[in-house]
C-alpha cells in the first residue's frame, strides 16, 4: 500500500493474489447488500484479481443504495449523477491508497451495483476497463456519447425479471454499442436474483479477456 490517504467510503479491500494480477474487481452490490455481498463472487470470477468493494453511501430506510430513486425503477438523476462522479472519485483514491493498475478496474454490479456501474461507463469513460452488469436498465442518457471503444461489457439479463422493464436491456446494450464496448447481452432463465448460472457466464467471460496492455 502506498503513503496515499485511505479512501473515504466504507469498504472491503483483498490485495491481489499470487497470480500479480493487474486487474481490481469494483464489487458494486444490490439494494441492501454490502460490502462483503460480492466478494466469494469476486474471488470465483477472477481468482488472483484484487478486489474492491464499497458500500452504497445511500440509505432508502435501512438499505445501502449507491443511489436515490423515486420510485422502483425511477431514478433520481440528479443524485445519479452527483453519486457517479464520487465512485469515480471514490475508484481514483483507492487506486492511489492501494497501488493499483487505473488501467485494469473492472466493475461487477448487481442491480443497483449494476445501473451505477452502467453510469460510470456513461459519464466516466476510462474509469473503467471492463463491465459485468448483472439484471441492468438504462440508468441515464448521457448529454454526450462517452468513448467506450476497447471497452468489453457482459450485461446478464433474466427472462423472468419482474423488477428490469422489457426493453432495457437491449436498449442498454444498443446505447453502450454505440459508444464503441464491445457488448455481450447474455440472457439467463432467472428473475432478477443473482444466480449460479450468471457466475458461470461471467467466469466464462472473464476468461476471454484480453491480457492487459504493458504499462508505458
Amino acid at each position: 500500500m502506498t503513503g496515499a490517504s485511505r479512501p473515504a467510503w466504507p469498504h472491503r479491500f483483498v490485495p491481489p493474489g499470487h497470480s500479480a494480477s493487474r486487474r481490481t474487481l469494483l464489487l458494486l452490490h444490490g439494494t441492501g447488500g454490502n460490502e462483503d455481498d460480492l466478494l466469494p463472487v469476486g474471488a470465483r470470477l477472477a481468482p488472483g484479481a484484487a478486489l474492491l468493494s464499497p458500500r452504497g453511501p445511500v440509505l432508502e430506510g435501512e438499505m445501502p443504495r449507491f443511489f436515490r430513486r423515486l420510485a422502483e425503477g425511477v431514478f433520481d438523476l440528479d443524485d445519479l449523477r452527483v453519486r457517479t462522479a464520487e465512485l469515480a472519485d471514490f475508484v481514483r483514491e483507492a487506486s492511489a491508497s492501494y497501488g493499483l493498475d487505473p488501467a485494469g478496474i473492472v466493475a461487477v454490479g448487481l442491480s443497483n451495483g449494476a445501473n451505477i456501474a452502467g453510469s460510470l461507463l456513461l459519464l466516466s469513460p476510462g474509469a473503467l476497463s471492463a463491465a459485468v452488469l448483472i439484471r441492468p436498465m438504462v440508468p441515464l442518457i448521457p448529454e454526450r456519447a462517452p468513448d467506450l471503444r476497447g471497452v468489453p461489457v457482459l450485461l446478464l439479463s433474466g427472462r423472468d425479471d419482474p423488477v428490469v422493464p422489457p426493453g432495457q436491456p437491449e436498449e442498454l446494450a444498443r446505447m453502450l454499442g454505440a459508444a464503441g464496448a464491445t457488448v455481450t447481452l447474455d440472457w439467463q432463465e432467472a428473475g432478477h436474483q443473482l444466480l449460479p448460472g450468471d457466475v458461470h457466464a461471467a467466469t466464462r467471460w472473464f476468461a476471454q479477456l484480453p491480457p492487459l496492455a504493458a504499462a508505458d
